[in-house]
């Protein structure tokens, strides 16, 4: 399973530490190439203009957005070069490494997560003629064009690897929604089995009262409560209802069988000669749930102990139940380290398991987190609303 999250903060704090200690080295050998007191100023605007160029590239803040930053990037190097070409070509030297570094860097990263493809693109070709022309500053000698030359080849693999990532993204992007839209109609379906148990509750005590209405009048009062309860517990399974589908090989799911459900998941888990235990808190026992939680809650044991088989190869598992300080249903699947080193790591970190899992836990109205234990183990943990204790009821 994969979370549905950006970078760890750690991992992204140590790629900008990274980033920023290259651009540095790069900016040293700038200083050291053009570092010249008695040279002409114009030698020395590559030392200024490289900075600010990587300070677009780098500034931690949200504001600007990435189209302001890759614009002024592309429109103050254009127009330095514009400038120098112009009125004061350089005579030693003609542009900083460190601000074609940090121009490459921004136009794979604008042709990558700019949203809107027009602007992506303009933005992009801008950067891409600000890079090309920057060997113009020394004039228009034979050597320069070569550079801008060759210069093009590498704005051409910065583009491609900026629009290859943007594919990617856009994949992933579409197979997360495919997850989510596919959990929501198999939750749907789930929903319009149990609105269908809960009505059929409330046709039978209606034709209940009906009968015993001359004759035993002091009982409708029960059944009319009943209806009424069973009438709320509908009307909330039918707000969570987002679509209704139907297919013939689908098997209507039964309230009430949990725990069954449960020992049945963690026995054929168990017959693979690993240790699996089902702990449920004797609290559970007075409480109720919503159908649909019912099934979610299956369907997080479920997913939890599959991921374990594939990518934990002979970790032990204990599934717990209980009531957690806040009166919601705790449901926690923890694994041990594995015996023998897989290919990815516990949590099943490449598929989006855990982006269908959230959105059927929160479409019940409930919480997940997963994560790595400290024994290098896995923990899947969601919580889950209860119902009112109430004796009688229909569900």
């Amino acid at each position: 399973m994969e979370p549905d999250s950006p970078l760890p903060p750690a991992l992204r704090r140590a790629i900008t530490t990274s980033l920023c200690a290259g651009l540095t080295l790069v900016w040293l050998f700038d200083l050291a190439t053009y570092y010249n007191p008695q040279s002409h100023w114009s030698s020395w605007l590559p030392l200024a203009s490289g900075p600010l160029a990587a300070a677009a590239l780098l500034r931690p803040a949200r504001r600007p957005g990435p189209e302001r930053r890759a614009s002024a990037a592309a429109l103050g190097s254009l127009t330095l070069t514009v400038g120098l070409c112009a009125y004061a070509p350089l005579a030693s030297g003609t542009w900083g490494l460190l601000e074609t570094v940090a121009l490459l860097v921004l136009l794979a990263r604008t042709a990558r997560r700019v949203e809107r493809p027009a602007t992506a693109l303009t933005l992009s070709a801008a950067l891409a003629v600000a890079v090309i022309a920057m060997p113009l500053r020394g004039g228009m000698e034979n050597h320069f064009l070569r550079y801008s030359f060759v210069l093009t080849f590498v704005v051409a693999g910065a583009a491609g690897l900026g629009g290859y990532l943007r594919l990617l993204d856009a994949r992933r992007a579409r197979a997360v929604a495919s997850v989510r839209h596919n959990e929501r109609l198999e939750l749907a379906r789930d929903l319009h089995d149990f609105v269908a148990h809960h009505v059929t509750g409330i046709i039978v005590h209606a034709n209940a009262a009906l009968m015993i209405q001359e004759t035993s009048p002091e009982q409708i009062k029960p059944l009319l409560e009943g209806i009424s309860r069973a009438g709320g517990e509908t009307l909330d399974s039918m707000r969570r209802l987002v679509r209704v589908l139907r297919e013939d090989d689908h098997q209507a799911a039964r309230p009430g069988e949990l725990p069954t459900e449960l020992k049945r998941l963690v026995s054929a888990f168990a017959e693979n000669g690993t240790a699996a235990t089902l702990d449920i808190d004797p609290e559970m026992r007075g409480i109720r749930l919503a159908p649909e939680v019912e099934t979610s809650v299956h369907r997080v044991v479920q997913e939890a102990l599959t991921n374990v088989r594939r990518h934990a190869h002979g970790a032990d598992v204990v599934v717990r139940l209980a009531l957690d300080p806040q009166g919601h249903l705790r449901v926690e699947a923890r694994n041990t380290a594995p015996q023998t080193r897989s290919s990815g790591p516990i949590g099943g970190r490449g598929g989006f398991g855990l982006v269908g899992l959230r959105e059927r836990v929160e479409a019940v109205e409930g919480s997940l987190t997963s994560g790595r234990t400290a024994d290098g183990g896995w923990c899947v943990s969601a919580a889950f609303p209860v119902l009112a204790a109430v004796e009688g009821s229909p569900a």
